[in-house]
């Protein structure tokens, strides 16, 4: 006989919780997730991103710009990355960024133009009496004073767009420093080479050489590159605003530095000093020897690698490094501003 009992599958709501608990994604601080928006209030929106709880974006959070209105950057049903900044609150509720995306994208950015030692130009935006204050990519940027190469005060360079390239990129220690000088250097440094003879006029004098203008960029004729008659200070040979002639003796584009002789360039030893007329009169002709003694020098070693120690000899350029080492820094390191603004 068939059993006339029947049978019956009870889904109360208990179980559909409990099924939705079961399927219920869990979310991390610094996850990123896809949502969509549903709801834009006037400081923030309401972001549906799979969770319990409708998720939150604080208006601070929409960008590393400056927002005033929600509307600028979400749109309603809008779906796109977010990134969950904190755990749920007491109400089961997230929150949200775009602005920490953006930051992490603009940190990998930087990083590879400088893996590729990009030029970049920047809007200088502000600055400070360390130096100037740019934008790269969102990231705040810090050019140091002593990287700045220009005659105009840093307060009339607010508005003006620099070439730069980059110094020191840490996220971690929230540094982007970056210099203008060595945009400038490099530029300058494409139509030089050692042994060149150029005009240059005398910006500085500290007592361990003189700063050098040569068409607008910088370059060192250190005081054991003057004479080779011993010389106590650069201020008893030149003075500033001077004119002189001097030969390019390193070029070094990775620490945007030229260096620069007028030692080289003596006919006869201590000319600089008694009679800087005849040497910038024979100024090409010992430059021409001098390239000459140079290309027998360097013994399978490109142009650009040789360099001439302080007694005279040539060298390379590693030997020229230690004595560029031994110049302190023109300017004490100045305090470096975070490179993302909380």
């Amino acid at each position: 006989m068939a059993n006339s009992k029947t049978s019956t599958i009870g889904f109360t709501h208990e179980d559909f919780a409990a099924l939705l608990d079961k399927y219920d994604y869990h979310f991390s601080p610094g996850d990123i997730v896809a949502g969509t928006v549903f709801s834009i209030e006037p400081r923030g929106a309401l972001i549906d991103i799979g969770a319990k709880t409708a998720a939150y974006i604080p208006i601070q959070e929409m960008s590393i710009n400056r927002v005033e209105n929600p509307e600028e950057v979400l749109h309603a049903n809008e779906t796109r990355e977010f990134y969950i900044l904190t755990d749920e609150n007491e109400d089961g509720q997230l929150t949200l960024s775009i602005r920490r995306i953006e930051y992490m994208r603009a940190w990998e950015r930087v990083r590879q133009l400088q893996a590729e030692d990009a030029t970049v130009r920047s809007l200088v935006f502000a600055t400070n009496r360390g130096g100037a204050l740019v934008r790269i990519e969102g990231l705040r940027g810090f050019i140091p004073g002593s990287h700045i190469s220009t005659r105009k005060a840093k307060e009339e360079l607010v508005a003006e767009e620099l070439p730069l390239k980059f110094l020191e990129v840490d996220e971690q220690r929230n540094r982007l420093v970056l210099s203008h000088r060595r945009a400038l250097v490099e530029r300058k440094m494409n139509r030089l080479e050692v042994a060149e003879v150029v005009i240059g006029t005398v910006r500085g004098i500290k007592p361990y050489g003189a700063f050098i203008d040569i068409g607008g960029v910088s370059g060192l004729l250190h005081i054991s590159e003057i004479s080779h008659e011993h010389i106590d200070t650069p201020s008893t040979v030149f003075k500033v605003n001077d004119e002189l002639k001097v030969m390019i003796i390193d070029l070094d584009s990775e620490r945007g530095r030229i260096s620069l002789s007028t030692k080289q360039l003596e006919p006869e030893p201590g000319a600089m000093v008694k009679n800087p007329e005849l040497v910038y009169e024979k100024a090409e002709e010992m430059a021409a020897k001098f390239k000459e003694k140079l290309l027998v020098a360097q013994q399978g070693l490109p142009v650009a690698e040789i360099a001439v120690t302080e007694d005279g000899a040539i060298a390379s350029v590693a030997v020229m490094e230690e004595i560029i080492e031994d110049i302190p820094s023109a300017e004490e390191e100045p305090e470096i501003p975070p490179a993302t603004e909380e």
